[in-house]
């Protein structure tokens, strides 16, 4: 029995930029503009170039003609199948140069797989090795992975042989029948494929976004892959229980029936920034915060948060004092007080980094939310359980997420209702 190899290039950088996913597309593009002679030239690349989606976005034939053009002079020249993917890096490098550099930001739960962008964030990075040796510290069967070193590719390599499974479980306990996972100290070629088969399948029935991975992709360790999916697994642990049915005590940030059936159908995102702002409100606090990035990175907000949290751990300096950075170590300070484990960094704070700010937001609300725990609960008990969550609902919306689509579904029966999602799963 032969493994699978996939779609391989001899040079290792070229080949590391593609997953094998993308890696079969283009070869299928490549292959279709072949001429009767058997070869692909430089002349026949715009019209293939421009009918893939990531390009023809944002570039014309005519414009991709021209920048082959400056490398090029000889369109009738012959080209092999890694010079097209040269070309395709080069032509995307143009197109996010057109765009701007825009959309750096991580989605941390739709955490794009694309090969646009292949930077990691060394804070990412260090918080999400934090986290993983929190809590996967004392599983037996990663002893001897853990713990992690941020400075190195431990990050990368703990991927390799599947045990990426341990942190889904930990997201979402129960998802995987630990009885399945290949454990031995030493994997061969077939267990490991199938600790990465069962991975992949896990982390889509969570709600992941797995389209542009594969299992070649961690058996590799592909960095920017890893990465990725790394980061969306974190945050739906983090996000799981900011919702009415896991926290009924939110209902405290409604007045009445008609604002809980909107709360119910909010991301867990939208429903935080609501009792960050309910918190601030009460603080005194006279912005209204709408991200966690610009919006935090002055570091006010979360002195206000902090100070009506745990008025006991006030320190005045903190909104006293007018260098950003400070205050940014103040405010650790105080959540350190608070036991909140320290995923960020002072700079991470002013550089206003979304998804550390997300994940450090979402750590407040697990250790002290400040809502009553006598609150009313009658609008929570008046919606019927099939209509909070049923397990049917929550399996189809996980699907379609999973499936990378632009839009994201929060509630089945609202986000579907003018066809649109349909029409993109589709």
């Amino acid at each position: 029995m032969s493994g699978y190899v996939g779609v391989l290039v001899s040079d290792p950088w070229l080949q590391s930029q593609f997953t094998q996913v993308e890696l079969r597309g283009l070869k299928s593009k490549f292959l279709s503009a072949r001429r009767e002679s058997g070869h692909v030239t430089l002349e026949d690349l715009p019209s293939v170039m421009g009918k893939i989606k990531a390009l023809s976005e944002l570039l014309t034939e005519s414009e991709i003609s021209t920048i082959l053009g400056e490398t090029y002079p000889d369109t009738s020249q012959a080209i092999d199948f890694e010079t097209f993917l040269r070309e395709y890096l080069n032509l995307q490098a143009r197109a996010n140069a057109k765009l701007g550099g825009a959309k750096h930001s991580s989605a941390f739960l739709k955490s794009s797989t694309t090969t646009l962008l292949h930077r990691i964030d060394e804070s990412e990075k260090a918080s999400y090795v934090a986290h993983i040796n929190s809590y996967l510290g004392e599983d037996k069967f990663l002893k001897n992975y853990l713990p992690l070193d941020p400075a190195t590719d431990d990050l990368f390599n703990l991927a390799k042989d599947g045990v990426l499974i341990k942190l889904i479980n930990v997201a979402v306990p129960g998802t995987i029948d630990e009885r399945t996972i290949n454990t031995k100290r030493v994997l061969n070629p077939w267990e490991r494929n199938e600790n990465h088969t069962l991975c992949l399948n896990s982390a889509k029935a969570i709600g992941c976004t797995v389209v542009n991975i594969g299992t070649q992709d961690l058996v590799e360790g592909r960095p920017h892959l890893v990465f990725g999916l790394i980061s969306q697994i974190i945050k739906i642990q983090l996000l799981a229980d900011i919702n009415l049915k896991q926290t009924p005590q939110l209902v405290e940030l409604v007045d009445d029936s008609k604002e809980v059936e909107e709360l119910l159908n909010l991301a867990p995102e939208k429903v935080l920034l609501r009792w960050m702002n309910f918190h601030l409100k009460k603080a005194g606090y006279k912005k209204t915060i709408t991200n966690f990035s610009s919006d935090v990175k002055d570091g006010e907000a979360y002195a206000y948060l902090l100070n009506v949290l745990a008025p006991e751990y006030c320190n005045p300096a903190t909104l006293n004092t007018k260098d950003p950075t400070e205050r940014a170590k103040l405010i650790l300070e105080h959540a350190e007080k608070m036991d909140c484990k320290r995923f960020l960094t002072p700079k991470d704070i002013v550089e206003g980094s979304p998804n550390l700010n997300l994940a450090f937001v979402a750590h407040i609300f697990h250790h002290r939310n400040g809502l009553s725990t006598d609150t009313n609960m009658s609008f929570a008990e008046m919606i019927p359980d099939d209509i909070q969550v049923s397990r049917e609902e929550r399996a189809f919306r996980l699907w379609i997420n999973s499936l990378g689509i632009e839009s994201f579904v929060n509630n089945l029966f609202e986000d579907l209702r003018n066809g649109w999602i349909l029409l993109e799963v589709l």
